[in-house]
This record gives structure tokens, C-alpha cells and sequence, in this order.
């Protein structure tokens, strides 16, 4: 018999084992698990867009802030800031914001011979341009400037401002950078913030876009940037096809020996 004093032991192993085992053995996600206060930000990040989107659509009060903000022309009240916003709004560009981001993380492949930077870039973006693109061809709303009725949410009018893509853009395009930093990561990332923040301020004084579309935009550029731990696997399985690749062609080829022909013997007698 075994002593009492064992059976709390042999209790605990078997919980730790009951814990580690998965509940499907035959199948292996390979995705890794988020800690309970990542998937709670997910969780209110997603909530907190669904609630935007519904705003809209259901043309709440957040469409009366929109054209509150849109009757007020800050453009016209504050016209000397137009010059420096102008030329600040770029950041959220995609194509600058992209040629930029690309062109450092394409030094830092090359540093660290390894590609996952860029693909991590790729990957995020390519999450991005999807996502709020359905989102902007289904609601089809149209911008302050080619609004036709006050007090409209002006949706399903063949436009593509709602959600707003410099906002999205720029969360996604500078927060990858601070998710890949090595060291000042909190630095990149308070700065990655007020990038994002400022820029979709930015749309709005320059009338580009509603308020409601700029909270979409934080809040989906906030989504890709929460589920890129999710992406990680695919990037590592992209990352070590392009390494075997490259092996494979960096291989000498293997010549093989070519046969001798057995010499003939001669007849006897």
C-alpha cells in the first residue's frame, strides 16, 4: 500500500496530466493559447466595433455627431493647421506608410537573416485590406463632402469611407512595428498610438471622414493587430518553406556516377 503522504502527490500529477493532455489527441491546432487579458481586450475590441457598425447602420445619435462635427468645418474655423495636417495625414496612407514600414523591416530581415518581419508586415496588412474592405464595399457610405442630406448616415450610396482605411492603416502599419520591436517596444508603441490617434483626428478636421469612421478604424486596426499572435504559426510554416527552398536551390547537384561497362570475357579453348 501506498503512504498516505504520497497521494496528494500522485493526485497533483494526475490533474497536471488531465491538464496538459489535449482533449482531442489525434488533433493538433498549433495555435497558440492567448492569455486571459489578451482574449478580454479581443473580446471588447470586437464588441466595441460591432457597436460602431451598428451605430451607423442603425442611425443612432453617433450619426448626429457626425454631422455635428461635419456642420462645424474645422477646416474653415482653424484654416492655418491645414498645411501641416495635409502633409501629416500622409502617415496613414497606405502606399507611403507601406513603402516606408517595408523598406526598415526589409534591413532588418537582412540584419537578422530571417524573413519573418516581412512576412509578419504581409500577413497583417493582407488581414487588414480584407477585412475593412468588405466592410467599406457592403455599408458603401459616402464622405462629408459627398454627403447629400443632413442628418443621413449616407450608407449604401456606392462609397467606400466607412471604415476609415489612413486610420486603420496607420494603427496596423506602426503598431507591426512596435509588435516587432526588440527593445523600446512601449516606446514604439506610445508612439505608434499617438500616430494612429493623431492621424484619424486628422481626417476628421479635414472633413475626409465622420467620427463614426474613424472609431471603426481604431477599433479594426485594433482587431488585426490583437490576432496577430494567432497569425504566428502560418508565419513560422511560410517562413520554413522559403528556408527549404532556398536550401534546395543553394544545393550542389548530385552527378551520378556513370556505369563501366564490364569487360567481355574471352572463350576458352
Amino acid at each position: 500500500m501506498q503512504a498516505p503522504s504520497e497521494l496528494p502527490e500522485n493526485q497533483t500529477t494526475r490533474r497536471e496530466r488531465a491538464r496538459r493532455t489535449p482533449a482531442h489527441p489525434g488533433r493538433d491546432t498549433g495555435w497558440p493559447p492567448l492569455s486571459r487579458r489578451h482574449a478580454g481586450l479581443l473580446a471588447l475590441t470586437c464588441l466595441g466595433y460591432l457597436l460602431v457598425v451598428a451605430g451607423v447602420l442603425l442611425d443612432t445619435a453617433l450619426v448626429d455627431l457626425d454631422w455635428s462635427l461635419r456642420l462645424l468645418r474645422p477646416y474653415e474655423r482653424w484654416p492655418g493647421l491645414r498645411p501641416l495636417l495635409d502633409n501629416w495625414v500622409v502617415a496613414g496612407q497606405r502606399g507611403p506608410s507601406a513603402i516606408a514600414a517595408f523598406a526598415w523591416l526589409g534591413w532588418r530581415a537582412h540584419r537578422l537573416r530571417r524573413l519573418r518581419p516581412l512576412l509578419v508586415m504581409g500577413a497583417a496588412l493582407l488581414l487588414l485590406n480584407v477585412t475593412v474592405g468588405a466592410v467599406k464595399i457592403v455599408t458603401g457610405r459616402l464622405g462629408p463632402h459627398y454627403a447629400h442630406y443632413v442628418g443621413s448616415p449616407e450608407l449604401f450610396s456606392g462609397g467606400t469611407i466607412f471604415p476609415s482605411g489612413h486610420t486603420a492603416n496607420a494603427v496596423v502599419t506602426w503598431g507591426v512595428l512596435a509588435y516587432l520591436a526588440v527593445r523600446w517596444r512601449r516606446t514604439g508603441a506610445a508612439l505608434a498610438a499617438a500616430t494612429a490617434c493623431s492621424v484619424g483626428l486628422t481626417t476628421v478636421y479635414l472633413g475626409t471622414h465622420w467620427v463614426s469612421d474613424v472609431l471603426a478604424g481604431w477599433t479594426a486596426g485594433l482587431l488585426v493587430l490583437l490576432a496577430l499572435p494567432l497569425l504566428e504559426p502560418l508565419v513560422t510554416a511560410a517562413e520554413q518553406r522559403v528556408a527549404a527552398r532556398r536550401a534546395h536551390r543553394a544545393a550542389p547537384a548530385v552527378i551520378p556516377p556513370r556505369s563501366v561497362p564490364r569487360p567481355r570475357r574471352e572463350p576458352r579453348g
